[in-house]
């Protein structure tokens, strides 16, 4: 059994509660519009053999709609709602990540501390929130609770609204490589030696400019940016992903397919496979990569 650790999903409960006051959400937002997301009927018709998905919500962040109370109010429904597909279709789905409220950060420890912790495999982080960078001091509570928790976060890329030219080719990895940079330079693998970040896209272009990160980065720092983990999901290229696991090492490197995206209708989880069986490493690495890393790193 593969495992795949990032998928998306959107829950429909909390769709309609955002749509209630927000009723242009998914005319505004292209990527929501993928029948696949809420319609689990086409994702099991081309639903791939010998898969299991642990699924997290599409970047439909309550905090960027909502105040405090009501974003917290939110994240805990689209929970529930993860946690019940889980429940409700165990042959596809593995398990969730659950939502925090960025702009609510005592309601979001407590989320993570009495919902996430129970049944919940993570916390889904986006690489801004609130107009800050996700390394911002603000944020940092939530690093030190998944950290004592033993919690994996979720890191995923958001645009940045101030640039006027963001694309979905090129700016979401461009996110994720300047979050990594963020996260090292705050110290917090330092301060929180058993934390754990999964990061979409292979890690963007770190493992590429692994030599400017030596280089121009104490050795610390570059030491630091090996310490995270990251998913196969870059649509194929198994030279790119031989790369990333030269980079981040065999162990941190999971089956990831950002599924439902991507290939219509129901994602890109034939090409991803495909890619990790030609790479030119050995069979235990692939199996590693398939399931066996992401199952340490959940409860």
């Amino acid at each position: 059994m593969k495992i795949d650790a990032f998928a998306h999903t959107l829950p429909v409960g909390l769709l309609k509660a955002i749509q209630a006051e927000v009723p242009d959400i998914i005319e505004k937002n292209a990527f929501l519009q993928i029948p696949a997301l809420t319609d689990l009927k086409i994702r099991r018709e081309n639903y791939p053999a010998g898969v299991k998905q642990i699924i997290s919500n599409v970047n439909l962040n309550p905090e960027d709609y909502f105040f405090g109370d009501k974003a917290a109010d939110l994240c805990e429904l689209g929970n529930d709602e993860l946690l019940k597909l889980v429940q409700d279709n165990a042959d596809i789905f593995e398990a969730a990540v659950a939502m925090v409220p960025m702009n609510n950060l005592s309601k979001a420890i407590e989320i993570i501390d009495q919902q996430v912790v129970k049944n919940f495999v993570g916390v889904q982080l986006f690489t801004r929130a609130l107009g800050k960078s996700i390394a911002d001091k603000a944020f940092e509570p939530v690093f030190a609770e998944t950290s004592k928790l033993d919690l994996p976060i979720f890191l995923h890329p958001v645009f940045d609204e101030r640039k006027p030219d963001n694309n979905i080719t090129f700016s979401w990895e461009y996110e994720l490589t300047q979050a990594m940079y963020q996260i090292v330079k705050a110290g917090y693998f330092e301060k929180y030696p058993n934390l754990k970040i999964i990061v979409h896209h292979a890690g963007a272009v770190v493992p590429f400019f692994a030599g400017r990160i030596k280089y121009t980065m104490s050795a610390q720092e570059a030491s630091d940016f090996q310490k995270f983990y990251v998913d196969t999901a870059i649509l194929g290229n198994p030279k790119a992903l031989e790369l990333a696991v030269d980079y981040f090492g065999p162990s941190h490197v999971l089956f990831g397919t950002d599924a439902p995206f991507a290939v219509m209708p129901s994602g890109a989880t034939n090409e991803v496979i495909q890619a990790i069986d030609d790479m030119q490493v050995a069979p235990d690495i692939k199996e590693d990569i398939y399931s066996n890393n992401i199952l340490k790193l959940m409860r």
